[in-house]
Formats: C-alpha cells, structure tokens, sequence
C-alpha cells in the first residue's frame, strides 16, 4: 500500500451501500460500595459521525437516535472506518461499538465546575513533618480522597510547615482537584473524605552518594459525612485526628539501564528523562480495570539521566479497604527540545514515556522492564515526520513501522497544535495495531498552524477498539511513544 493511499483501496464507484448498519450505545457505569449501577449515556451531544475513507478523501455519515438510547448508522460498507466521537475518531469494522465509562461514585453525584478550592486545614496526630527538599527528597504532604464521589486532590500549602510539627491548623492552603469539576457532597448519602499523609522514607543513595528517599502514606483519616458545595470561595474543611496505616512490604527489581537504549526510536534527539515508579489504589477492586483517582499511595522518582538498575526492598502505606486493588506503574520519560519551524528560534520540551500499569504484584513478580518500544521510522506523506517540514494537505498520511519489543493492540496518534507559547491538544486517532499507518481525518489540522503529532503502541491485550471506553483500564497496559517534529500545514 502507497502512503498516499491512506487506509486500504479507494472505493471503486464512491460510497457503495450493501445495507450495513453500525449501532453504537453508551452507558456510564459507576462503581461504590453499594455495588454497580448503569446509566444509558445520551448520545446525542456526542457530535457521533462516521467517515468512510475513499482514497485521499472521506465519505461523511451521519446516523440517528435509537428508541433504546444508542445512536445507529446505516449504508455503512464493510470494511473498516472511523467513528468520531468529540474529537475522538476510533477505526474500527465493528458493526457494534460500545462508548461505555467505568467510574467511581454516586450515579447521581452532582459536580461544580470548580477545580480550585480554599480549604480550612485543622489536623492532629501527624507524623514529625519533613521538608521538602527536591523530589528525591519529596519531605511529607497531604492529599484527599474519596470513595463515596470521584474525587483526588493534592493540597497545596502556602506557609511552610515546621521540621517536626506533629499538627497543622491553616487557612493558607487550596485544593487542586485532579479528576475535573469538585464533587458536592452530601451528608445524607454518606460522602466523607479521606486525609491522607505521606512521608519520606529512606531508599539507599543515589549514584554520586546523594540521599534517595520515596514517598508513602504513613498516616490517615476517614472524616464523618458533611455537606460540601465548591464555589471557589468557601473553604473546603479538611479536620481529624490521624492514625498511622498498615505498611506492606514489597521488593522491586526496576531495570533501568533498558530503557535509554529506545530514545533514538522516540526522537533522535531524545534524552533520559526522569523515571518514576508509583501505587495507586484501584476503588473497589479491579476487575473493571483501574477504577478512580484517589491519589497515590507511593511516590519514588529519581534525577533525570542514565541511571544503574534500581533494586531495593521498599513499602507502601495503605488506608483503604483491602478489597481494593493495587495498581503498579513504572514509567521512564525522554526529553526532547523541538525548535518551532518559523524562523524565531524558539524551542519546546517534549516529552516521550514509555510505561507499563499492571496489578502490584503481577509487575514486581519479576523485572520491571520495557514491555513495548516506541513504532519506529515515522512519517508523513512518505516524508521523515522526525525532521521539522510542511505537508502538502490537511489530512496527510502518518505511517511507521511496527515496534521491535512487544505486540501493539493499538496504536493512538495524538495530534497537537501550537497555541500562543503553548500546546493544545486537537484529538486522536485509535489505530488497529494490524495497521501501520493512517490518514489524518479533516478537523484535526488547522490551516498555516504549527502541528506535531506523539504516536503512542499501546501493549494491552484486553484493549479492544469496538470497546474502547471500558477498555481502556483494563490491565496489563503497556505504551511507548514516538514524537514527532514540529511541522506546518498549507
């Protein structure tokens, strides 16, 4: 197949319709301790299309509402196409197609759109506080979490907590809500807050004899049920009186010296970046995948750079139920300094990981180690896509070839396009991993802008594309990325 033809061969006579119908349906699952509830997902503002590909050129469909919720396309040929989802296309021959959600809370939680909160801190009990020093040295920290809403939040504090302070009363703080808009949350139905503190323990020294200590929870708190709205001004109280948690041993063996081999493939001017190993609990278990972002319960991360492998006993402090799972993820970046193809000689860092996310226990059972390389040789229009350049159209074809570790169920093209002096992702594309190259759908590019593009093999074997939103958590998982150049389009 010519790169100019994008995915498979033109349609012979246009679009032909055989009868084909494609229904897609969308329920959002939530997971609490009541168990699992279902609510059918409206579909109607979900801008669903489907493009059929003819050549260089797209055949557009637009479908309609079933009485049963879901959304069906018909005269759809067989064959693969792409399902547009927000700014979201799925390549898929699927004649269903399942938009399914996994998250944690109430079905009927009720969220503000505020992300930033101020908070009342009144906590006793803690641990000696430490100071942070750098993020080998990470200090001690507080963090909230809930299990009855979805919410995960570090606490920003704004005075400086004294070395040894076992107990912190301040108002100078705010929350930084990572899951989106705050939950609000309501006494009646039950909704408390964890607080969470971690500390540093010791981990060994680092190569030139420096310190090296991770972060952990150590001590926690369940507050009682209250009522909770975000509006921006009213503080969020975070009160209690901490107890120490369990700690559970376990050993790891991270082969770090593994990975800076792949940079070249990244980027050819990619560098070791900062490796970061990670626990994070999973609400409710796991059998759905890696559910809720209730913050981390460990934290190690070591200086950027070519590093010895790293093999140490270590531990991790849990507050959670045990029926929770626990999700290990080991992740090494690359740093790559991209200069803007515009004659201003100005530069943006890129960064490039290559990770793997798999229960605890399943990724310490033995080396942890690259699992998936970044695909290799990316394109545009035949054209090296690693070298900064302009594409003749707006939707040029990207191509690469197959990774040499592991076995890509998917690969995700991430398109970006430059914004003022920052970057704002435009969409992606979900790739097949039978597929090695793909053509950009029309919207993704913007006429005369700057562009680049991170394609990303995704290793997971229960991913699957006609199932994209309830797969997408599932483990193992394992990625690697390529980046591109900057590049302009007409």
């Amino acid at each position: 197949m010519s790169p100019a033809t994008g995915l498979g061969p033109p349609l012979a006579t246009g679009l032909t319709t055989d009868g084909g119908t494609v229904l897609v349906t969308a329920s959002a699952h939530f997971h609490n301790a009541g168990g699992i509830t279902a609510v059918p997902r409206d579909l109607s503002a979900s801008n669903l299309e489907i493009l059929i590909p003819n050549g260089s050129t797209f055949t557009h469909l637009t479908g309609s509402a079933t009485p049963d919720g879901g959304w069906q396309f018909t005269g759809v040929p067989s064959g693969l196409y792409y399902l547009k989802s927000g700014s979201t296309y799925t390549i898929t021959d699927a004649r269903e197609v399942e938009l399914d959600s996994h998250d944690l809370g109430r079905a009927d939680t009720v969220f503000s759109p505020e992300t930033i909160s101020p908070l009342d801190i009144n906590v006793t009990n803690l641990a000696p506080w430490m100071p942070y020093r750098r993020n080998t040295e990470p200090g001690s920290s507080l963090q909230v979490a809930s299990g009855q809403v979805n919410l995960g939040a570090f606490l920003t504090l704004y005075e400086d907590v004294p070395a040894g302070q076992t107990s912190l009363i301040t108002s100078q703080a705010d929350m930084w809500n990572t899951t989106g808009g705050t939950p609000i949350f309501e006494a009646a139905k039950g909704d408390r807050l964890y607080v969470n503190q971690l500390s540093q323990l010791d981990a060994g020294t680092l190569p030139d004899g420096g310190a090296l200590a991770y972060s952990t929870v150590v001590r926690s708190v369940e507050m009682p049920a209250f009522d909770y709205a975000a509006d921006g001004t009213t503080p969020l109280p975070v009160t209690g009186a901490l107890q120490p948690v369990p700690q559970t041993a376990f050993s790891v063996d991270w082969r770090l010296s593994e990975y800076p081999g792949h940079a070249s493939t990244v980027h050819p001017t990619a560098t070791p970046d900062t490796p970061g190993f990670y626990v994070y609990p999973s609400a409710y278990g796991l059998s759905h995948g890696w559910l809720g972002i209730v913050g981390e319960v460990f934290t190690l991360e070591l200086p950027a750079g070519t590093l010895p492998d790293f093999t140490r006993p270590l531990t991790y402090g849990n507050p959670y139920p045990s029926s929770w799972g626990m999700v290990g993820y080991a992740q090494y970046s690359f740093r790559v300094w991209a200069p803007f193809p515009d004659g201003s000689g100005g530069s943006f860092g890129l960064l490039g990981t290559m990770l793997t996310h798999e229960r605890l226990e399943d990724l310490v059972a033995g080396p942890v180690q690259p699992r998936v390389s970044p695909p290799r040789t990316l394109t545009l229009d035949g054209a090296d896509a690693m070298t900064s350049l302009q594409v003749a159209s707006l939707t040029p074809v990207v191509a690469w070839q197959a990774p040499t570790l592991g076995s890509p169920t998917a690969y995700r093209v991430a398109v970006y396009g430059r914004s003022g002096f920052s970057l704002r992702l435009k969409g992606y594309v979900y790739v097949p991993g039978s597929l090695t190259q793909v053509r950009l759908p029309p919207g993704l590019l913007s006429s005369g802008a700057i562009h680049y593009l991170r394609l990303t093999a995704i290793d997971a074997p229960y991913f699957d594309l006609s199932r994209r939103g309830s797969t997408t958590y599932l483990l193992p998982n394992r990625q690697a990325d390529a980046l591109s150049a900057f590049f302009t389009t007409p």
